[in-house]
């Protein structure tokens, strides 16, 4: 490089530095002053441009920690305590309200109009949508029933939530942030979350069978706001070190700010974040490929967002430490029991259920949604690991495990006194692949949350494995352009697992016989048609489906997961709809027929 443009580096003999030979004066003087003690050794002076550079780049104080955001929650008009990291910088990503009252007569939600934190609110317009009960008997022999509500005029019109950090007293330490919801049938720019759901839900305890309520005189009622996943551009802050709360208003609500109290942690033992590490422990072959019939042995580890352990090498907390315990380190365990946080699919706080779980799929080629039942048996039995697909039934291998592992998870819960939840839970776990293996590639996954000084926030892992052949083989999903809309806070990598690798999803998303609408086209079907949000015509299947062919399986679930009716003549040939995700009962994924049904009236095919 030469002429006037190029860069003049000095070799080292031509640096000039006048004040070198009066540093060194100083330092002999030093000496003297201090006798024989020992002195700390002034900066080596740079020798070369690059390490001047390297020296002042060091110098610069470090970047800012990105803005952490922040999970906030109110219950019955308290909020629920923070503890936050000092002098962090946040976004609100979260919020969560809940008002609930209890009754012993069937007045729907009208209670809640009456009594209690939502009361003030405009009830007008309510209406029930959806009903649907839990199909496992209480303890008593009971049954629960669900019934969903909606288009209350505070659940549909646009409002406002300001965050107002202030100190002991009450007097602002910081900015008020402002947070618009929107509307509830209308995405629009200016919405500051992904995900808005407001609506109330009445709980009946006491049914004498899944379908007979008659005589129940044990009732919930309660309303719920959840908005959560911020769009981009959230307005970050700093909380000031003399601030003791948040002050939460909401536009519905004027003049009745709730009040959440906030601790400043100065040297917390985490970072925020949260990342899985996924391994298979048992080596490959010499080619890099495991033989069919072969018990893989995988470990992982959770970690912070420095990539520092949340528990020792090969262990992890019990299910009790997890969940009543002190749990420093934010791990999460599944908690959607009845008596904990129970949890629907759209209609109640799934993104709060926080289990823990891994599972395997494969080959990659073969994978497609699996519609054998999971009984519960198999979770309360002695296998830590539940064979969910087989190649003969099901077209595909499928496998996974809770962890605790679900003898210990669910078993805990029915027969506590074997003491399930009391057992530390080990980080290591076994999947046997079957003797008839496909060639191909197997996909391991990990999904889980973390809950830390405020932080809510999910991760997944997948990693592969090939059996049989070195080849990698693809996934064919029959679905797609799910992020024409899932953009902007509504990221599969940021939404309630954190995963965006949708081929490593079907096994952990198998009909179970407590939870039939487990299948992501139960899920996908119902969300998107009970949500006004989303903008493409119900009708329209094209704007997800790739092919005509993958809209033309014929049962329950595939239909009544999106249609809330049929005609007469299938309600005489095939029965009533009982169930508002499936249709009916465990007959719902068995394809009705394959003569009918063949084209969709504006499906786009």
């Amino acid at each position: 490089m030469s002429g006037m443009g190029a860069l003049y580096v000095p070799s080292q003999s031509s640096v000039r530095n006048p004040g070198r030979g009066k540093g060194l004066w100083f330092m002999a003087l030093a000496l003297l002053a201090g006798g024989c003690a020992e002195q700390e050794s002034p900066p080596a002076e740079p020798t070369s441009l690059s390490q001047a550079l390297t020296q002042a780049a060091e110098a610069r104080p470090a970047p800012a920690a990105a803005p952490v955001g922040l999970a906030l929650e109110v219950d019955g008009g308290t909020g629920i305590p923070l503890k936050v990291k000092a002098g962090q910088s946040f976004f609100i990503n979260q919020i969560d309200l809940r008002a609930s009252i209890t009754a012993t007569r069937d007045e729907g939600v009208d209670g809640l109009r009456r009594t209690g934190d939502f009361a003030q609110l405009p009830w007008q317009g309510v209406r029930l949508a959806d009903e649907e009960s839990i199909p496992l008997a209480n303890p008593d022999g009971t049954f629960t029933r669900r019934r969903f509500y909606r288009d209350a005029q505070w659940m549909e019109q646009p409002s406002v939530f300001t965050v107002q950090p202030v100190d002991a007293r009450g007097r602002p330490t910081g900015k008020t942030i402002s947070l618009h919801i929107g509307k509830d049938d209308r995405f629009k720019s200016n919405d500051d979350f992904f995900i808005r759901r407001l609506r109330a839900i009445q709980w009946t305890n006491d049914c004498r069978t899944a379908t007979d309520c008659r005589g129940a005189k044990n009732f919930s009622e309660e309303a719920l706001v959840e908005v959560r996943n911020a769009r981009s551009g959230a307005t970050s802050f700093t909380l000031s070190a003399d601030t003791r709360a948040l002050k939460l208003d909401w536009s519905l609500r004027p003049g009745a700010a709730y009040t959440i109290p906030v601790e400043q942690v100065a040297r917390p033992t985490y970072a925020y974040g949260f990342s899985i590490d996924v391994k298979a422990v048992t080596p490959a072959r010499a080619d890099g490929t495991y033989a069919p019939g072969s018990a893989i042995t995988f470990q992982m580890a959770l970690r912070d967002g420095a990539g520092k352990r949340l528990h020792p090498e090969g262990s992890m907390p019990s299910y009790n430490e997890v969940t009543f315990g002190q749990n420093e380190p934010g791990i999460q365990y599944y908690r959607a029991f009845a008596f904990i946080d129970p949890s629907a699919t759209y209609y109640r706080r799934k993104h709060r259920e926080r289990m823990l779980m891994t599972q395997i799929i494969g080959p990659a080629q073969r994978i497609q949604p699996i519609r054998s039942i999971v009984e519960l048996d198999a979770f309360l039995g002695p296998d830590d690991v539940q064979t969910i697909g087989t190649f003969e039934r099901d077209g595909v291998y499928a496998q996974f495990q809770t962890f605790p592992p679900s003898n210990k998870l669910f078993g805990g819960a029915f027969f506590p006194e074997q003491g399930g939840w009391d057992a530390p839970v080990s980080t290591s776990w076994t999947y046997q692949v079957p003797a008839n293996a496909e060639p191909g590639t197997y996909l391991v996954t990990v999904k889980g949350r973390r809950v830390y000084l405020g932080e809510d926030v999910p991760a997944s892992r997948t990693i592969e494995i090939q059996v049989g052949n070195p080849a990698r083989t693809q996934a064919n999903l029959t679905t797609g352009s799910c992020k024409t809309c899932h953009t902007d806070g509504g990221e599969f990598t940021k939404v309630l697992h954190g995963n965006d690798n949708r081929a490593g999803c079907a096994a952990c998303h198998a009909p179970l016989g407590f939870e039939l609408e487990g299948p992501i086209v139960v899920r996908t079907h119902f969300i998107h048609s009970r949500s006004d949000r989303f903008e493409a015509p119900k009708e329209q299947c094209a704007t997800c489906h790739l092919t005509k062919e993958s809209t033309q399986r014929t049962s329950k679930a595939a239909c009544l997961s999106c249609h809330k009716s049929y005609p007469d003549s299938h309600v005489a040939q095939f029965g009533p709809i009982e169930s508002m995700y499936v249709g009916g009962g465990r007959e719902s994924f068995q394809q009705c027929t394959g003569a009918c049904h063949k084209t969709h009236p504006g499906s786009g095919f």
